[in-house]
Formats: C-alpha cells, sequence, structure tokens
C-alpha cells in the first residue's frame, strides 16, 4: 500500500472518531466550569491519549493488545458520571476513580468471560439507558446557551442548536456511508460557520494557545479516591467492556481472525491499561470505537497499519494546542444542538441493548423498571436518602450508581439465583434421566 493511499485512509479513520475524541472533554470541561486554558489542554492531551491508547490494543504482545485493526476513544458512558463525580467530589476525584477502575479492568481481565452472567443484557441496558437519561439535562442546558450565561433560553442560541440538529438530521437523511459516519463533525462545523456569521465566534483561545505542549501527568492535580466515584467508574469500565467484546467479535469476523479467550484476556487487559493512562495525563478513560468499524467495513481495507497511521496521527495533533484550541471556540448552543442528538443516542444504544431481552418475562420487566426508575429518581431528587448513614449513601447518592447496582441485584436474585420453580424443573429432568439409566 503506497503512503498516499495510507494516509488518505487514515485521515478518514480521523475524522470518523473526531468529533467523538473532541466532544467529550468539551462537554465534562464546560460543565465543570474549565478555564479556556485547561479546555484547551483537556482536549489536547485527550487525542493524544486517543492514538496512545489505540497503539495499545491494535500492538499484540505477550501481555496486552487484541492484534485487530481497532480504535480506542473515550467512552461516552463516562460522559454523565465524571460531570457527576466533578460537580461532587471535585476534578482530582474523577482522576483518581478513573485510575481506580483502569486497575480493576488489568485484574478481572483474565476471568471478566466468567462474571459475564451478572452483566446480560438486562443489566446493561440498563444501565446505558439510565446514563443516556442522565446526560439530556446537560445537553438541554447547552442548548440554550449554557448554564448561568446571560444569554441563556435567548432566540439566537435556540436557532443555533436546533439549527445545529436538523443539519445533523438532512445529512443522516439523504447520505450514507462515510458522510453519515462523520454527520456530527460536520453539523459541529456548519454550527460553528453560522456562528461566526452571526458574530458568536471569539478566536482568543486559538491565538493563545501555543504551538507545542507535551503532555502533564497529573495536571490538574495528584488524584483523589473516593468509594463513590470509584465504584461508579467502575460499573462504567464492566459496561464498556460488554461493549467492547461485541466489537472484538465483530471485527474478528469481518477481519476472518479467530478471537480466542486469550485475545480476549489481552484485549480487556489494553483497555485497563488505557483507562489507567487516561486518568494519569487527566483524560478519560477509553474503549472501542464502533464508528471506525463502519468505516473499515466501507473501505474494505483492513490493515493494522492504517490504524497505526491513523494513531501517529492523533498523536501529532495533540501535541499541537492551537488545533485542540480550535474545537473550543465552538458555541456552548451549537454543541448542545449535537449532544441532543449524541446523548439521545447513549439512551437509544441503552433501548437496542435491551431489544434481546425476553420482554414476556415479568421479572425482567420488573428489573428494568426498578433499576432506570431508581437511577432517574435519585437523579431527579438528590437529597432523598440525606439522612441515610454514609456507610449506604455511598451507594446512593449517585443515580447511576443506585440504578446499576438495583439492576445488578435484581439480575442476581431473578436470573442467577435459582428458582423453586428452576429447582423442581431440574430435579425432575434428573429423576428422568435416572429411572431412563436404570430400564
Amino acid at each position: 500500500m503506497n503512503k498516499l493511499k495510507l494516509a488518505s485512509l487514515g485521515i478518514q479513520h480521523v475524522l470518523a472518531m473526531y468529533a467523538g475524541a473532541v466532544i467529550v472533554p468539551l462537554i465534562v470541561g464546560g460543565a465543570l466550569g474549565l478555564t479556556q486554558e485547561q479546555l484547551t489542554f483537556l482536549v489536547s492531551v485527550d487525542i493524544l491519549m486517543c492514538g496512545i491508547a489505540t497503539i495499545l490494543q491494535v500492538w499484540s504482545n505477550r501481555f496486552f493488545g487484541i492484534g485487530l485493526p481497532i480504535v480506542l476513544g473515550c467512552s461516552f458512558t463516562a460522559v454523565g458520571p465524571m460531570i457527576a463525580i466533578g460537580s461532587q467530589y471535585g476534578i482530582t476525584s474523577i482522576y483518581g476513580a478513573i485510575i481506580a477502575s483502569g486497575l480493576f479492568v488489568v485484574l478481572i481481565s483474565t476471568f471478566f468471560g466468567k462474571l459475564a452472567k451478572f452483566f446480560p443484557p438486562v443489566v446493561t441496558g440498563s444501565v446505558v439507558m439510565i446514563i443516556g437519561i442522565t446526560l439530556i439535562p446537560v445537553a438541554m442546558n447547552n442548548a440554550a446557551g449554557g448554564q448561568g450565561a446571560p444569554d441563556f433560553g435567548a432566540l439566537d442560541n435556540i436557532a443555533l442548536a436546533f439549527g445545529t440538529l436538523l443539519f445533523i438530521i438532512v445529512l443522516y437523511k439523504f447520505f450514507n456511508g462515510f458522510i453519515r459516519s462523520i454527520s456530527i463533525l460536520l453539523g459541529l462545523v456548519a454550527g460553528t460557520a453560522a456562528s461566526y456569521i452571526m458574530g458568536k465566534v471569539d478566536f482568543t483561545a486559538v491565538a493563545d494557545a501555543s504551538w507545542l505542549q507535551l503532555a502533564t501527568p497529573f495536571y490538574f492535580g495528584m488524584p483523589t479516591f473516593n468509594l463513590t466515584a470509584i465504584i461508579t467508574m467502575i460499573l462504567v469500565a464492566i459496561v464498556s467492556l460488554v461493549e467492547s467484546t461485541g466489537v472484538y467479535y465483530a471485527l474478528g469476523d469481518i477481519c476472518e481472525e479467530e478471537v480466542s479467550e486469550e485475545k480476549l484476556s489481552k484485549g480487556y487487559r489494553a483497555e485497563g491499561l488505557a483507562i489507567m493512562l487516561g486518568g494519569i495525563f487527566n483524560a478519560f478513560p477509553y474503549t472501542t470505537y464502533s464508528q471506525n468499524v463502519g468505516v473499515l467495513q466501507l473501505s474494505g481495507v483492513k490493515s493494522k497499519n492504517v490504524i497505526y497511521t491513523m494513531a501517529c496521527m492523533l498523536i501529532i495533533i495533540g501535541f499541537v494546542p492551537k488545533i485542540g484550541a480550535l474545537t473550543t471556540i465552538i458555541p456552548s448552543a451549537v454543541l448542545g444542538g449535537a449532544m441532543i442528538a449524541m446523548f439521545g443516542m447513549v439512551m437509544a444504544y441503552g433501548i437496542k441493548m435491551l431489544s434481546s431481552v425476553d420482554f414476556s418475562s415479568q421479572e425482567n420487566l420488573l428489573t428494568i423498571a426498578c433499576s432506570v426508575g431508581m437511577g432517574l429518581g435519585v437523579t431527579a431528587v438528590p437529597d432523598l436518602f440525606s439522612k441515610m448513614p454514609e456507610s449506604i449513601q455511598i451507594l446512593t447518592d449517585n443515580g447511576i450508581v443506585a440504578g446499576s447496582l438495583t439492576a445488578i441485584a435484581l439480575n442476581i436474585i431473578f436470573n442467577v439465583i435459582p428458582s423453586k420453580e428452576k429447582i423442581a424443573a431440574n430435579t425432575a429432568a434428573g429423576t428422568r434421566v435416572k429411572l431412563r439409566e436404570i430400564r
């Protein structure tokens, strides 16, 4: 493959994941009130770490790396939890929780497959749905201009937000393939261009940003470790591993390679290492990006060299803060319009995961109802358990944790612990087999 083709295919993969890579730091940083300089750092280091995380996964060795053409990016399911942790316990607690969850993934990587019965679609689908629901208020606040903005709810903000959303919908309607896969990115570009015409874009951050900056470990301070925050991020990491497993098998099928148990373990371990590095360099937890699987299918090129090229491009971009600063000039209203689509998709993906659940089972319906109800209830009424002992509040003062643990507990009660009817049925079946053997 010549260098020009390699570069063009690499750029195609960069474009497919770029919107997801930059919008997560913009949302989290914006929600936590970071300065323009801090936001520029966050975007740049995230792009850099996406490249490094991808290399960790593609490069297969004795200890880690699944060795398939997989792209890693920051996990969307972590956005809501990170905002909740940062708002309640401070930004250093986010990174303490990310590092701890990455270590947890590394430790369970060898036997995660055996834990799958505790995280079937009824659990993971409910968790993703809860995360999507808790993110919608963030999208709506941004669509109105950003919480606390003097022009909050102004007509021009509403027009920009829903104009951006409409543009994304039009791209989905009339285009297929690669254009559709980068529709969010094109929507952000179009919305920012419209904002510039309206005089709502300030290029000061780009002018002030330097041309070169090295990644700094613990840029926001030494990590702090809070048990609630750690439990939250571990739950997010488990959901990401379940999603990644599906992508591993899909790519194995596309590349006609067997995905063995050993390969799965090395893939999980690579994700765990990537998450830990994300915490150390004040970036984000990383997971496989399914949109790049679509690009790979469209191009028909399954070479790992393309992904290595793309990862190197991300690393180079990450060292240039001026490029990162370009994304920070996107107005909040434009981001809000794109967020409605993106966070709505998180919720819709949770519903899709639930589609494989047996809805004729009252137990499954009750699991979904109680877990989603608990997650949404605690998010809407955060003081619900404020009079409880602190040891219990660890598990109840966050809607995502409360809802997720409810789903896990009810799945164990209904589907893991055998009921009397199942025990009786199994006993009867065993008796019939023995009688046949005697005869």
